[in-house]
């Protein structure tokens, strides 16, 4: 039984029994937005309930004002005449942030709901929306056959890492779709001045590679240079420029790059699939970037093994897959 419905922008937003917050008619949007009389009807309480709590929102700092709400423009017709009104509208941060703090049933209910899937997320590492892959059963189970179908027939992928590439694409099955038509852009959108020298990433590998080695976890063949300048070679493609312009603009086509060359071109006699994916973590985390957040461990192993198995042919393919996760 649906408790509150409200149409915004082609989209559908209820609160289903349950107390969760769900939404109908545009699935594939990363966020719904809702005006202060939609989030009232939500959680039953009146308008001035909604303003209340949105203002203390923004002024314990809980959320960035500018990030989480917009102007939208209505125009009626009011006895003949045309009016305009703008509207203030918030995203479905704000949105969660009301229903923790709101004191109504249907408040209740949704907290209920919210710290439930919380919990499951925390303590199972993944949440599951049971109902969309009741929907899309045919669809989600295709889309998991075309991840195994990426490698050759002598390697299998650990089913949570089948999940969880499926899960960093956005949460939805399109960019697979474009893998396998090969449409994917391997451009990225962060475009900012960046440093990386070969004596800089050779040297974060050797720490990486002390560490290990304490750990008892590595040998002395880890990372060990096939032949001198190897990695300076990697960095030195990915860092490359032609017309006094970089080959690879973003820093989301640098991190790929870095990670596809570290894992095919082999630069060490053991360890290569280890240090390229440490390689990639770090140079993240070197340019601030936000797409890492995007990359979790399990994430990261399965794409690794993706690009190690992969046909070279593909490579172009492999790249953008990459650039696509850190978008």
């Amino acid at each position: 039984m649906v408790q509150a419905k409200k149409k915004t922008g082609g989209v559908v937003l209820y609160q289903a029994k349950n107390g969760a917050i769900e939404l109908r008619g545009d699935a594939s949007r990363e966020t719904i937005w809702a005006n202060r009389m939609q989030m009232a009807e939500i959680f039953g309480v009146n308008p001035q309930a909604i303003t209340k709590h949105i203002q203390h929102i923004y002024e314990e700092k809980e959320l960035d004002r500018k990030a989480t709400s917009s102007k939208l423009e209505l125009v009626q017709n009011e006895s003949g005449r045309t009016v305009k009104r703008q509207v203030d509208i918030y995203n479905l941060d704000v949105i969660i942030a009301v229903g923790y703090r709101i004191n109504s049933v249907m408040g209740t209910n949704f907290r209920i709901w919210a710290t439930k899937t919380l919990r499951e997320h925390i303590t199972k590492g993944y949440t599951i929306n049971r109902k969309q892959i009741a929907k899309n059963y045919d669809a989600f189970m295709k889309v998991v056959g075309d991840v195994q179908a990426l490698l050759p027939e002598h390697v299998a992928l650990d089913p949570k890492g089948v999940l969880e590439l499926i899960k960093e694409f956005a949460g939805t099955w399109v960019s697979l779709d474009a893998y396998d038509k090969e449409t994917l852009s391997t451009k990225g959108v962060t475009k900012k001045s960046v440093r990386l020298t070969g004596e800089e990433l050779r040297t974060a590998i050797s720490d990486l590679k002390k560490e290990l080695l304490r750990k008892g976890e590595a040998t002395e063949l880890c990372a060990a240079e096939r032949a001198a300048g190897s990695v300076e070679g990697i960095v030195g493609n990915v860092m490359q420029s032609f017309g006094g312009k970089p080959v690879y603009a973003t820093v989301e086509e640098k991190a790929a790059h870095l990670l596809y060359f570290m894992v095919k071109n082999h630069p060490f006699t053991d360890g290569n699939k280890r240090s390229g994916a440490f390689a990639f973590v770090w140079f993240l985390r070197k340019t601030g970037s936000r797409g890492s957040r995007n990359i979790n461990p399990a994430a990261l192993t399965a794409l690794t093994l993706l690009i190690a198995e992969s046909n070279p042919h593909k490579k172009d393919q492999m790249v953008a897959l990459v650039t696509q996760m850190l978008k």
